[in-house]
């Protein structure tokens, strides 16, 4: 996440109002509710997830191993058992 100068973008009467709370340190504004986006939504990093965990299961199905498949993708073997859960349920 970038920042921005407070003086490049906020007018001085309100530089100074928030000076009087906390001054020359960072501070995070929160998003307004109906701008917020859920995880995965900018960078697709969901679908990918999802289509990762697709093949996982199929694999899975095929034959391979909890260990071959934790081996294959970094993933621990608790993770694996997680992803083959979920994708249990979901099916």
């Amino acid at each position: 996440m970038d920042y921005k100068n407070a003086v490049c973008v906020l007018p001085d009467s309100l530089i100074t109002a928030i000076q009087q709370h906390i001054d020359g340190e960072y501070l995070y504004i929160p998003r307004k509710n109906e701008n917020k986006k859920a995880w995965g939504e900018l960078k697709n990093s969901k679908q990918i997830y999802a289509q990762r965990n697709a093949v996982i299961f199929e694999e899975y199905h095929c034959g391979m191993t909890v260990m071959e498949l934790s081996n294959k993708y970094f993933l621990s073997p608790k993770t694996v058992y997680k992803i083959l859960s979920s994708m249990k349920n979901n099916k």
